[in-house]
């Protein structure tokens, strides 16, 4: 360590701490970012989407029509109250500038839309329909606009590109950064932190082992939690256990930037009911301690019941024309909604137990489409999909009794979809038109998309994964931590999701990581801005004496 003392320190370096160091050293903090692994966190392994409207350049070179204004209408029946319209209406307005923003950081975009719906745009595609703009209701009251802002790059890469140009920038800017850095303890000064407590992995060979076990495993961890992501966690753990050594910098400011708490078993299933045994997705990081920290100083906590799971319908986009319903046979919801709030439906009024049914038509078009829709991630489903994933009979009471799903229920739901496509007065569920066709032709086919995996091979490679949205609350002007008074513990800040912010009631792609940087960026302009206030007060009672 270099130094025992700094202006801020940032506990989690993903997207949220990245932002908040950055935003902290551009306005003058000296600034020490700590990780408990290498460093980007779940946005490291991410898709690498940002989320962002109102008219931002990549919107316009892609000659797509947004505001502000229709941006707000949108998200708002996303976040539904979870925040305060006027810090809904500043995400939107600053979200233009948080496209410029990131690019300043080194971050590539591209404008190339994408013109079919997919959960994850091919390398043909880097602009698309990330949430539930064209579904219904939210049309109803926002003109659809592309949104997604993937990170160009090429296959799974984008995450890894959005994070390491943040990384370097950060260090750019002189952001000193502590890999393999446990922060154990706040340090408080009566209601006020002032520093953390942390063992750090202080031996070469340990750290250049635990580097090589992270970034083997990280992202196959991702897709395989309990058979990859969990054991070498484990193995991680007993590296650092083997070479750490403990530390205390004292700071004005720490900003809590940790990520969320998927991976920790006894609050899942204390907090989120039915989320309780999604596969998580993220890091081991994501346990939920930067929560933890922040209630051991006082911090009161909200939303930690919402949790989102990622059943994608799509691609290919001719699944969507099918109907998804219960093992009751009751139709589930327009299947054109964003796999997320689908999927919310699914995991609350279903159990997570859920199929699709499709009729000849629709499974020979959607086969036709997998080629020119699916990124490399894509294929290994559909290949599981149209292999062993899949029921077929020639008559729906047939498929109905081989996917366990009520043949009564299944024929009502059919017979009405069909007849409201056929009469021309379109889904009774209102799912778009281009998007409905008549499940008619036999043979029919089942798949089931339950949440939770029924068997081993399902969870290996048609997985529906899922991450926690609540943490802390904050004030919505500064990000500092409140207490359940709703009063600023002095001296601490959260960010991502450590901190309630605009996703804590519905997720959406991208909308995580936009958040991150809104809320990290917030965070480190009012630490940074704290420390300075800390100073004054400390240089103008040193001239009293």
């Amino acid at each position: 360590m270099p130094d025992d003392s700094f202006d801020v320190v940032v506990v989690g370096f993903g997207g949220a701490g990245a932002a908040a160091a950055i935003e902290a050293a551009d306005n003058g903090a000296h600034v020490l970012a700590l990780d408990l692994s290498i460093g980007g966190g779940a946005t490291r392994l991410s898709g690498g989407i940002v989320y962002a409207g109102g008219g931002t350049s990549i919107q316009q070179e892609a000659g797509v029509e947004d505001s502000v204004e229709n941006m707000f209408n949108y998200i708002k029946q996303e976040a539904k109250g979870v925040v305060s319209d006027e810090t809904l209406r500043e995400f939107c307005e600053q979200s233009p500038g948080m496209i410029e923003w990131l690019k300043e950081n080194g971050v590539p975009f591209n404008a190339s839309l994408c013109p079919y719906k997919a959960s994850y745009p091919t390398d043909k595609h880097y602009l698309y329909y990330s949430g539930n703009e064209k579904a219904y209701p939210y049309n109803e009251h926002a003109k659809p606009a592309a949104r997604g802002h993937r990170t160009h790059a090429s296959g799974l890469k984008s995450g890894k590109v959005l994070f390491k140009a943040l990384h370097d920038s950060a260090m750019q800017k002189g952001v000193t950064f502590l890999p393999v850095a446990r922060v154990t303890d706040l340090v408080m000064d009566g209601n006020k932190v002032v520093g953390v407590k942390f063992s750090a992995l202080n031996n070469e060979k340990l750290q250049k082992l635990h580097w090589v076990v992270t970034k083997l495993t990280a992202k196959m961890g991702n897709f395989f939690p309990d058979y990859i992501g969990r054991p070498a966690d484990k193995l991680t753990d007993a590296i650092w256990r083997a070479g750490k050594e403990d530390y205390v910098v004292h700071c004005d400011s720490v900003i809590l930037a940790a990520g969320g708490f998927a991976y920790n078993t006894s609050w899942m299933e204390k907090y989120t009911g039915p989320y309780a045994k999604i596969t998580p997705l993220g890091t081991g990081g994501d346990n939920g301690k930067g929560i933890m920290l922040g209630q051991s100083a006082g911090g009161a906590i909200a939303q930690m019941d919402k949790a989102t799971s990622w059943r994608f319908i799509s691609p290919p986009e001719a699944f969507i024309e099918g109907v998804s319903v219960g093992t009751n046979g009751h139709r589930v919801a327009n299947e054109d909604l964003y796999g997320a709030t689908h999927s919310n439906y699914m995991v609350r009024e279903y159990g997570a137990n859920c199929r699709l049914v499709l009729d000849h038509d629709q499974w020979i078009k959607a086969l036709k489409q997998v080629p020119s829709q699916s990124q490399i991630f894509h294929w290994a489903m559909s290949l599981y999909l149209y292999t062993l994933g899949h029921k077929r009979a020639n008559t729906l009471e047939e498929l109905a009794a081989k996917i366990g799903v009520d043949a009564a229920g299944l024929r009502k739901t059919v017979d009405e979809y069909n007849k409201g496509i056929l009469e021309g007065t379109g889904d009774p569920y209102h799912k778009a038109a281009n998007l409905s066709s008549p499940i008619i032709k036999a043979p029919f086919y089942g798949i089931d998309i339950s949440n939770i995996p029924n068997n081993l091979l399902n969870g290996l490679v048609y997985p529906a994964p899922g991450l926690t949205l609540g943490g802390l609350q904050v004030n919505e002007k500064t990000g500092n931590v409140v207490n359940d008074k709703g009063e600023d513990i002095p001296g601490l800040f959260a960010a991502g999701r450590n901190a309630v912010g605009v996703c804590s009631n519905s997720y959406v792609s991208g909308l995580s990581i936009a958040d991150c940087f809104f809320s990290g960026r917030r965070a480190g302009r009012n630490a940074a801005a704290r420390c300075k206030e800390m100073t004054k007060q400390r240089l103008d009672a040193a001239d009293k004496k």
